[in-house]
């Protein structure tokens, strides 16, 4: 009595299950051309499965990788955005800047304008008051001068070369004695000292001689 054969059953699961059945299968048949084709298509799907892993591997990493720079991107133009609104932020700043910066200059060359204006008035005021100290310097110069000539004349009647006196009446020496007095309060405001000096010298010695001429009249 012959055995019955044994029955497999076909493995629905996974692929690996499909080639240890076809293994196995293969092994039943005691060699032969079938037995051949089902190790050669076991190794066939076997391998093909492998494939299909490694494909199905790389299209998660694929995936993940699309997702991630999907992410990424996402980021960027957010930054991107970020960094637009912060240059907008920056240009109006710099502008502000400009315009504030523009107009104090503008303020610094009108009030150095306004100054170099006045340092002109000035220096055109300081000569003519020079040139009027100067004139009025000469002036009295001039004048004490004469006064001193005068005193001279007076001091020395003999050495006049024809022997004649000049006689001078009190009433002229009085009169440039106040004159000089006058001249002297003059300088004195005005803050000439030298001048002021030289009036009250003249003045001093018209004082003297009226002084000695009273005296020895007396």
């Amino acid at each position: 009595m012959r055995a019955a054969p044994a029955i497999f059953p076909l493995p629905t699961d996974t692929p690996q299950q499909l080639v240890d059945f076809m293994r196995r299968l293969a092994t039943v048949m005691a060699g032969g051309r079938n037995a051949e084709m089902l190790l050669d298509a076991a190794s066939l799907i076997e391998a093909l499965s492998r494939r299909a892993a490694s494909a199905e591997q790389l299209f998660h990493e694929l995936q993940e990788d699309h997702a991630n720079n999907l992410e990424r991107r996402d980021i960027a133009e957010l930054a991107s955005d970020n960094m637009m609104v912060e240059i907008a932020e920056l240009k109006a700043r710099l502008a502000e800047s400009n315009r504030i910066a523009e107009a104090e200059i503008a303020a610094l060359k009108g009030e150095i304008a306004e100054r170099e204006a006045q340092a002109e008035q000035d220096r055109a005021g300081f000569a003519e008051e020079a040139l009027r100290l100067q004139a009025a310097t000469q002036e009295v110069q001039t004048r004490l001068d004469g006064a001193n000539a005068s005193l001279e004349a007076l001091r020395n009647p003999a050495k006049a070369v024809d022997g004649s006196v000049a006689m001078v009446p009190r009433q002229t020496l009085q009169t440039a004695r106040d004159q000089f007095a006058f001249l002297a309060a003059g300088f004195a405001k005005a803050g000439d000292l030298i001048s002021q000096t030289i009036c009250e010298v003249g003045a001093c010695a018209i004082d003297k001689t009226l002084g000695g001429g009273e005296a020895a009249k007396g």
